[in-house]
Formats: C-alpha cells, structure tokens, sequence
C-alpha cells in the first residue's frame, strides 16, 4: 500500500519523505505555495519522492485537457495527470492510459463513477471520504463498495482514498484494502504520534535520570 502526501509544501514533503511513497496535489494546493512558477515546484516534489506526484488539468473541454495532460506528463516520469470524474474527464483518461500516461481521476462520490473509471484504465481512482461524511453520507462505506467491486471485477485500476479528515479514517480505508491513501501533513503526523507514547518516554527518562548510581 502507498502512503500519499496531500500537499505542495516542500519542506513538508521533505520531512516526511521517510514515510510516503507520492505526492497529491490539486489546483488549490498549487495555489497556496508557488502559483507563479508550479512547475517548478512540481518538478522539486519530484525530486523528493519516488513514486507519482498527482497534478491535476485546470481545462474545461476534453480537448483542453488532453494537451494540458500531454503536457504535464512530459515534465517528468513520475507525473500522473489528475483528472475530474466527468465525461470529458473520463475521455481524457482513455486516451492518456492507452498512451501510457498514468491518471488519477479525483472527484469521485460514487461506486459507478469509480466502476466507469476503472472501464477507462485510470491508474487510480480517488474516493472523497470527508466531503461524502460532510453531507450526511458515509464516505468509507464507499470505500468499501469499491474495493468490494474491483476484487470481484478484476479491475486492476488502484483505489487510493482521498480526503480523510482523521487517523481513523486511515485506519479504515487501510482496512479496507486501498491501494493507496493521500493526507494532509497533519494527518499524517497525527498517525505518528500518541500520548501515551510520549507519557512512556517522559516517564523512562525520568526513571532513568532517578536510577540509583
């Protein structure tokens, strides 16, 4: 299973390199760090990893998006061209895959969405967990329904969970038998760390600086 970190923040990226596989971003994200030069960062993102950093197209028609994908997969080896889970989207996503360009279609709040986009070779397929929670929806049964389908499909389309909100929802969807899974560095340091782990240290080093001499 791949750990993805849902961000564009080097540093961040850098600290936590140990411990992820890639890189999701989105426009939003882009926006927040380098909005005048993203290419560049996203070549420095790649530098930092070793598996695919997620980029997604900003294009409206499927004609747009296709050139724009085109041209994002030239920037490096480990770029997977984010898609949105429409139609044009999904047009896009056939084309690319049948050219060897690894795709990621984002915006997915369906088992048939995830179903059509599995039929058109995505290289993965995000499920939005926290945003389905958001109105009243059970984002990791979801998670569930589609891992259930592509076992029983043989659909080899990877289901990488996408806006998780806690480490229990980490926990779940690993559960589930994801693929892959994406976080903010705060989610991610929130499943590194545990009170109890640091009562135990602070009370070893206490122990150990009372022990008798």
């Amino acid at each position: 299973m791949k750990i993805f970190l849902d961000t564009a923040n080097i540093d961040d990226i850098d600290y936590y390199k140990d411990f992820i596989d890639g890189v999701t971003t989105n426009p939003s994200i882009l926006s927040k760090y380098d909005v005048k030069n993203h290419k560049n960062t996203i070549l420095k993102i790649c530098r930092l990893v070793r598996s695919h950093v997620s980029v997604e197209v900003v294009s409206d028609t499927a004609e747009d998006m296709l050139k724009e994908g085109r041209e994002l997969a030239k920037l490096h080896n480990q770029i997977c061209v984010k898609l949105p889970c429409t139609y044009d989207g999904l047009r896009v996503c056939k084309i690319l895959s049948e050219e060897g360009i690894a795709t990621n279609v984002t915006l997915c709040f369906s088992a048939t969405q995830a179903v059509l986009a599995a039929k058109c070779g995505a290289t993965y397929i995000s499920p939005f967990i926290g945003r389905l929670d958001d109105v009243g929806q059970d984002g990791l049964s979801l998670i569930d329904d589609i891992c259930e389908i592509y076992r029983q499909q043989g659909f080899e389309t990877n289901v990488l969970a996408a806006s998780v909100r806690n480490s229990y929802h980490v926990t779940q969807a690993i559960m589930s038998g994801v693929d892959a899974i994406t976080m903010s560095p705060k989610i991610l340091k929130s499943c590194l760390e545990h009170n109890l782990t640091n009562v135990g240290l602070q009370l070893f080093a206490e122990d150990w600086k009372n022990r008798k001499k």
